[in-house]
């Protein structure tokens, strides 16, 4: 998912907002064991002590990481729902992905790596984490619906498997140019279904 649209015009955000996508991005980038409070204060230009003041511990970090991921996932929600028609919006939404083909090449998808990740631990957030990857494949059901089509959720859970594994490979590979020439197979694949 990218947010670079979403969030453009917008205010500064504050410090619990700053460090909820310092996280975020942090757990992207090295996983959630190997961060540090201090990586995260860093990363959103925080001192240390000013951290424990919003998170008590790193778990309410991982936590506010995932409302951060809530809050991207409806901004870009709200982005395509300015873009034309349903197969529109789906192939601006591929477009998103692949335009953070780099990103995804080096780390992998922000939302997938935290979900794998969390997935060993028995805490609950993974539940968490998977409610709001459900409203995100839940509103790409909403397009393949608006397009008429009966198999919806089948194409939903499809597209959304396509980026998850497209993400894994280009990760796997480090190469940014199979997301690319996956998501032209995407955009083909959507106009197929009109």
């Amino acid at each position: 998912m990218t947010n670079s649209v979403a969030r453009a015009g917008m205010t500064k955000p504050g410090k619990r907002e700053r460090l909820a996508d310092a996280a975020a991005k942090v757990f992207h980038e090295q996983g959630v064991e190997k961060t540090t409070i201090a990586d995260i204060a860093r990363a959103a230009d925080v001192p240390v002590g000013n951290v424990y003041y919003y998170f008590k511990t790193k778990d309410q970090l991982v936590q506010a990481a995932i409302g951060a991921h809530e809050r991207t996932g409806q901004e870009i929600i709200a982005a395509l729902e300015q873009v034309g028609t349903p197969a529109e919006r789906l192939k601006a939404l591929v477009r998103g992905w692949v335009e953070q083909r780099e990103l995804a090449s080096r780390f992998g998808c922000a939302a997938g790596t935290l979900a794998t990740e969390l997935d060993k631990r028995a805490d609950g957030l993974d539940q968490e984490l998977a409610g709001v990857m459900r409203a995100f494949l839940d509103w790409i059901e909403t397009q393949f619906t608006a397009m008429g089509r009966a198999d919806a959720r089948e194409l939903a859970v499809a597209l959304l498997a396509s980026y998850q594994g497209i993400s894994l490979l280009a990760n796997t590979f480090r190469d940014p140019a199979m997301m690319e020439a996956e998501g032209h197979r995407l955009e083909r694949w959507i106009d197929s279904l009109v």
